[in-house]
């Protein structure tokens, strides 16, 4: 494969992601009332022109001692939505009562994981994805992962229809790139930095939040 086949490739893909991820944000919230005009990075027409968006490709070689190392520590993403794509296994998340769950790849599916920017915008009523990579002594793995998400110093906050009575504002307005500088230091103690208020008491835990609405 030369570099003009490899970057027109990576281009329809970055493409393709970006389609399937509006889509997806718009199952999402317009489960909870949320519309073009709730906001602005969004546009007029909901198709998120404005997006800032990645690619990162992970290799995990063999490893003759997988118990004595990590693949990726755990982690939520910072983006918005996180697409990725498997073909061996490697991929665990975090649920609650269950501990670590492997996720198997499937032939032809992706795997959506929804990020720390999502949470913060329905104010904490979708909860991110916490998960990590584990290495094997059989197989190398190498995985794709797509980040979407608002302009890097677009400002979000959560929405206003889902800030409530019993749902207080739970998070300040901040920026991807803020954010991101914050994430990079504190890590998984980023997102409970920024916290305003105590997550509500009822919904499900991820380990790290409780949240309205059940994923998994």
């Amino acid at each position: 494969m030369n570099c003009i086949t490899c970057s027109d490739l990576v281009e329809e893909y970055n493409k393709e992601m970006k389609s399937l991820c509006g889509k997806l944000l718009w199952l999402t919230l317009g489960e909870l009332g949320i519309t073009p005009e709730d906001i602005y990075w969004a546009g007029p027409d909901g198709d998120f022109k404005t997006n800032n968006q990645a690619i990162r490709m992970n290799s995990y070689p063999v490893c003759p001692e997988p118990d004595d190392l990590i693949g990726l520590p755990p982690h939520s993403d910072t983006s918005a939505l996180t697409i990725l794509y498997q073909t061996t296994k490697g991929l665990q998340v975090s649920m609650e009562g269950k501990g670590w769950v492997d996720v198997e790849p499937i032939n032809g599916a992706l795997v959506v994981q929804v990020g720390d920017m999502l949470h913060i915008l329905t104010n904490g009523m979708y909860p991110p994805s916490v998960h990590q990579a584990v290495v094997n002594q059989t197989s190398d793995r190498i995985s794709t992962a797509y980040f979407f998400g608002p302009p890097p110093k677009g400002e979000v906050s959560p929405l206003k229809k889902l800030v409530t009575p019993t749902q207080p504002l739970r998070y300040p307005t901040v920026t991807w790139a803020d954010y991101l500088r914050k994430k990079y230091v504190l890590y998984e103690k980023a997102l409970p930095s920024i916290r305003l208020s105590a997550p509500a008491p009822t919904g499900l835990s991820n380990g790290n939040d409780q949240n309205l609405v059940k994923v998994g």
